[in-house]
């Protein structure tokens, strides 16, 4: 049995090591192009650099200074948007997780529902309706978008902080009730801080899901005005519509540098967080 599963072990160390490489190989070839020129892209992706195709940093500070909008505003518009939209996220959807964990009721049970529903519904569906809506309650600005952001990630943080609150020992919260703590002293003083290990994982979670989004900054901002890092990759193009290969695979690898340090750092508790809040309730 031993030498089986010891077989088992290696076949399942190649098979994932080969995923690995798969999911490595388009960061790897996006970084090797970026110090290429555009010719030698054309030519052949997949070559390494060498002395007739490096370019240096050439790439790098053509993506940043291509066009009429600055690379910088759109990382600054990123930044923002992505830090409102999390941590607007982690505090309503983990209190509302809270009352639905703790209230037994048909409206705490509806609404714990209609958030897991959200989680099913296709985004192509509504967004034709949700481009209409934002523009009549102007929600279409990096100051209000995160308010859309709120509404489409409270499913997926609702499902995980619920899962993980009703894991909690209900006997501390009557302590603090009884020691004059309300409502909110009780949450934000005991539970909250219990909620870390989900509230790091889902906070790296809707992080990557809103940095990397397209579709919704795209539909929902005046583009401009406005523009995150993933639209100002789109508008790196030249006339009748040419591509700098180059300078957008440049670009691309500055707006996968900051989620790729995020993930590093706290990749330890998605699967903890993760578990936490799936396998109780």
């Amino acid at each position: 049995m031993k030498g089986r599963y010891s077989t088992l072990s290696k076949v399942f160390t190649v098979v994932f090591i080969l995923l690995c490489i798969v999911w490595i190989m388009p960061i790897f070839e996006a970084l090797i192009n970026s110090f290429k020129s555009n010719d030698a892209i054309n030519l052949n992706a997949f070559a390494l650099p060498n002395g007739d195709s490096f370019v240096g940093m050439d790439n790098y500070a053509k993506g940043m200074t291509f066009g009429n909008y600055p690379f910088m505003k759109s990382v600054g518009f990123s930044f923002f948007i992505t830090i409102a939209s999390v941590v607007l996220i982690l505090l309503f959807t983990s209190m509302s997780a809270w009352y639905i964990a703790r209230v037994d009721s048909v409206f705490a049970r509806i609404f714990y529902y209609l958030c897991l529903f959200s989680m099913i519904v296709p985004f192509q569906m509504v967004m034709f309706t949700l481009t209409f809506t934002a523009d009549r309650l102007k929600l279409n600005t990096p100051w209000t978008i995160p308010i859309v952001y709120l509404g489409f990630g409270a499913g997926l943080a609702i499902f995980m902080f619920v899962g993980f609150v009703k894991s909690l020992p209900l006997e501390i919260e009557e302590a603090a009730a009884i020691d004059g703590c309300g409502p909110f002293r009780t949450f934000f003083l005991v539970v909250l801080p219990m909620l870390k290990p989900t509230l790091i994982s889902v906070g790296i979670l809707e992080t990557m899901w809103v940095w990397n989004d397209y579709l919704l900054p795209y539909l929902v901002l005046d583009r401009t005005k406005y523009m995150t890092i993933p639209i100002h990759v789109q508008y790196l193009k030249g006339s009748y519509g040419s591509v700098d290969l180059g300078a957008t695979m440049a670009v691309i690898m500055l707006s996968i540098i900051p989620i790729i340090i995020v993930y590093i750092f706290c990749q330890k508790y998605i699967i903890k967080g993760v578990a936490a809040g799936a396998v109780k309730g």
